[in-house]
This record gives structure tokens, C-alpha cells and sequence, in this order.
């Protein structure tokens, strides 16, 4: 029973329903308050819905025995930021985080990334909704266009905190900020309107893949959308479009029978794989090896 509710609540919660999502985890909660990931979920709905006591304090429980840095750049969470209790949760997770895995080298640095990650991705649930919107109605709605514009200027004030952060303390890595921050910056630039940003940067984000410094998945995104962008093939398959029928595809790709030898050179899963689980798409290319 608990489970099962907590499968509504996730239901609910991607149909933005946040009330009834609230109704069903806590349900769940009642029948079963050491499921951590159900008290960790019924926290963001009470932080989508800014309800933000009630907020801090199931995720107080859920962060108990939680030592990672995700709720950190849980974009969910944004409402809770400016609350003084956030510093603590900071504070705390940083401190669980480095106990487990290795001193830092540049904690605040981690810090500020994670930061900057959650206002990258502060609109991502409501642009979830706008999707879910379209794909049923055939348009966008009205709220949708205020929300891209706000979103745009999001990305601009991110960009500039970005350069800003580099310049101080330097290109993150993974021994400097932990993966999960170090992938920040990649996150910026794909998100920002410029292609110029994207090819300025695309060097060093490669070679932060190469190292094994740097997301390659994020590296694949931003290779292909720069592609895509000025009128070429992308290379691995991780830009889409709607078809005609509102759902998703993706876009042309140079020598497809190809794409998995050049995704598992950068340690990608195959496309097939990535596309059914990202977007339910069928990719039934036969693969060559050259």
C-alpha cells in the first residue's frame, strides 16, 4: 500500500497535481516514514507548492542517513533558498558529502556551482507542464511565453556568474567540486542563446570529457546543438524536435549507421537505448563499425 501510493504521488506530481501528489506521499508516509526517497519527494511537492515549513520539515527526515549532493542542486527546492535554514542543509550535506568521499578541494566553489545548477534548472518543472500542455492541446499555453522570456534572462545573469566564478577559482573539476557541481558550467553554456558561447567553450568541455573531468553526455549536447544550430547533421543523437504528430524525434544525424561507434568512443550508451528511455522513441538504425 505504501508503495503504491507513493507511485501516485509521483503520478500526481507529473500531471501537477500538487495537492493530490501531497495527499498520496504523505499517505505513504504514514504507513512507512523510513522510506526515505517517498519523504524526500512529499518535501519538493511542499517546496513546489512553497509550502516551505512543511517543506524543511520532511526533508529534514529525508536527509537523515543522506550523504550526497543532489538536494543541493534540486531545482524543487528553489523556494527554500533565500530561507535561513538552507545554509544549514548546505552546510550539512557538504559536510556528509566530504566525510564519505574525500576532502575537497574547493568547497565554496562546489557550493556556488550547485547554486547556480538549481537556477538553471528553476523553470524545468513548469516547462515539464508546458510540454504535457502542448503534446494534448497542439499549443503552447498562454503562460508559456512570459515563462521563455523570463527563462532567457535567467540564463544571461547565469552566464555572467559563471565567467565570474571561473575567473576566481578556474575551470572546475571533479577533485576541485565533486562531479555533480563540476557539470555545472555545461548546463550554463548549452542553456545560454549564443552560439558563439557554445563554440568559445566547446574545446575545453571536451577536453574535460576526454579527461573523464567533464560530463560527456553534456559534451554530446552541446557538440550536437552547435551543429544543428548552424545547419549541419549533429554527430550523436541528443537534439530533438516535435514531429507533426506533437511528439518527439530526433533530428537528422550525420551517417546514423554510425552514431553508436562515435557515442561509445566517449563512453555513451548506445542511441537506441537513450532515445527509448529519454523521449519513447524507436531508433531501429542498423549499426556498422568503420
Amino acid at each position: 500500500m505504501s508503495l503504491f501510493s507513493q507511485q501516485e504521488g509521483d503520478k500526481y506530481r507529473r500531471e501537477g497535481e500538487l495537492e493530490k501528489s501531497i495527499q498520496a506521499y504523505k499517505i505513504a508516509f504514514d504507513k512507512d516514514s523510513t522510506n526515505s526517497k517517498n519523504t524526500y519527494n512529499l518535501a519538493c511537492a511542499y517546496a513546489l507548492s512553497h509550502q516551505i515549513d512543511n517543506a524543511y520539515r520532511y526533508l529534514l527526515k529525508a536527509l537523515k542517513d543522506d550523504s550526497s549532493l543532489w538536494v543541493l542542486a534540486d531545482n524543487d527546492l528553489l523556494s527554500l533558498h533565500d530561507d535561513i535554514r538552507w545554509k544549514t542543509i548546505e552546510a550539512n550535506q557538504l559536510d556528509k558529502y566530504q566525510k564519505e568521499n574525500g576532502k575537497l578541494k574547493k568547497p565554496e566553489y562546489a557550493r556556488k556551482l550547485l547554486r547556480l545548477i538549481v537556477r538553471d534548472q528553476m523553470f524545468d518543472y513548469h516547462m515539464d507542464m508546458a510540454k504535457q500542455f502542448f503534446v494534448k492541446n497542439g499549443k503552447a499555453p498562454h503562460w508559456y511565453y512570459p515563462l521563455t522570456f523570463i527563462k532567457k534572462q535567467t540564463a544571461k545573469e547565469n552566464f555572467i556568474k559563471l565567467e565570474k566564478l571561473i575567473k576566481k577559482y578556474g575551470w572546475p573539476t571533479y577533485e576541485d567540486v565533486g562531479k555533480l557541481a563540476a557539470d555545472g558550467p555545461l548546463l550554463v553554456i548549452n542553456h545560454h542563446e549564443k552560439e558563439a558561447i557554445r563554440i568559445k567553450y566547446l574545446p575545453r568541455i571536451k577536453e574535460a570529457c576526454e579527461k573523464q573531468q567533464g560530463s560527456c553526455v553534456e559534451f554530446a549536447k552541446i557538440q550536437d546543438r552547435i551543429l544543428v544550430n548552424t545547419g549541419k547533421n549533429q554527430l550523436y543523437g541528443m537534439q530533438f524536435a516535435y514531429d507533426l504528430n506533437h511528439k518527439l524525434e530526433p533530428l537528422p544525424i550525420f551517417e546514423p549507421e554510425y552514431v553508436d561507434q562515435r557515442r561509445a568512443e566517449i563512453g555513451l550508451p548506445p542511441l537506441k537505448d537513450y532515445l527509448k528511455r529519454k523521449i519513447n522513441y524507436d531508433f531501429n538504425v542498423k549499426q556498422k563499425r568503420k
